[in-house]
């Protein structure tokens, strides 16, 4: 059986790291060091941290990976093949290179498209009628090394990112299971991709949670369900932070000769104009408050009716 290093760090990788522990012989796990993190920034482990632990594997957690000598733990491991999973860091060639069948990554999205640090959120900002996971030898550049397979799945009308997040996250642990044995004997070679169809997917930053109502309201509706449940999509009312939890698109009402942004009653609760069509809240939250449908929230504050809010 093949000796495994497994690196990832969010609950994302931690399917795969399960799937490996069953079907594979994983001598060691690579992820990010202790970090603060909720409200109270107390210092917590990954999630790949707790799961490695939970079955009593070593486990190295490196601030850096670019000096050569910081690889030494994993190279006393002695792997056949690293297998990577959102591990947060770019692997340079030393440690591209110690394993005799490379590294192998599962990333979220049907490369080249999406490539980098945030293809789910992408996906569905994008409108995208599907995605999936590929399984791809690292090189030195971003996501662009050679592909061993992908599987495609459907995103639904109503995909936010954390429920699109959970169906890939397994879909990679099925992948690893079919691909990995074959790919260890040498029964696949990697086909490389094409950089022409190839797109980026920047980190999301918590400032892009911030809501433009210039746009259509379909966009919006995607925006809001792609920042679900991190950054959340938000605007600000009054000074105030109000996050929109919940949408729907209603692209031939238009709320006449409103701006973008004006809040206005419909049906049992309230609606905000957009750059083309209007959005029903469905839910919302002020900061520090508890989530509300909308028909609550202006109930306990009709002023919202009229309201006007800001734009990005």
């Amino acid at each position: 059986m093949s000796r495994i290093v497994f690196m990832g760090t969010p609950q994302f990788a931690v399917p795969t790291l399960h799937r490996l522990i069953e079907t594979q012989q994983v001598v060691g796990v690579v992820t990010q060091p202790d970090r603060p993190a909720g409200r109270g920034q107390d210092v917590r482990p990954s999630p790949v941290k707790l799961a490695a632990a939970a079955h009593h594997l070593p486990i190295y957690q490196p601030k850096s990976l670019k000096a050569p000598e910081s690889i030494e733990p994993i190279r006393e491991w002695q792997p056949d093949m690293i297998v990577v999973a959102a591990f947060g860091q770019i692997l340079r060639p030393h440690l591209l290179n110690l394993p005799p069948h490379g590294c192998l990554n599962v990333h979220a999205s049907l490369l080249p498209r999406w490539r980098g640090a945030s293809p789910i959120h992408h996906a569905i900002l994008d409108g995208d009628s599907e995605t999936g996971i590929t399984l791809m030898q690292m090189d030195e550049g971003l996501d662009t090394g050679p592909m061993y397979g992908q599987k495609t799945i459907p995103i639904y009308p109503n995909e936010t990112a954390a429920t699109l997040h959970d169906r890939l996250a397994e879909l990679g642990a099925v992948m690893i299971e079919e691909f990995l044995p074959g790919i260890l004997a040498g029964h696949f070679q990697p086909q490389p991709q094409d950089d022409r169809l190839s797109t980026y997917a920047p980190m999301i930053q918590k400032e892009a949670g911030q809501i433009s109502w210039s746009k259509t309201a379909s966009e919006i509706d995607r925006h809001i369900r792609a920042m679900t449940p991190w950054p959340g999509a938000y605007t600000f009312w009054q000074g105030q932070m109000v996050k929109i939890l919940q949408a729907r698109p209603q692209p031939d009402i238009t709320h006449y000769p409103s701006p973008p942004g004006q809040v206005f009653p419909y049906e049992d609760g309230v609606a905000v104009q957009t750059g083309q069509g209007s959005l029903y809240l469905d839910a919302l939250q002020l900061a520090g408050k508890r989530p509300m449908s909308g028909v609550e929230f202006v109930r306990g504050r009709p002023a919202f009716q009229q309201a006007m809010l800001d734009d990005a």
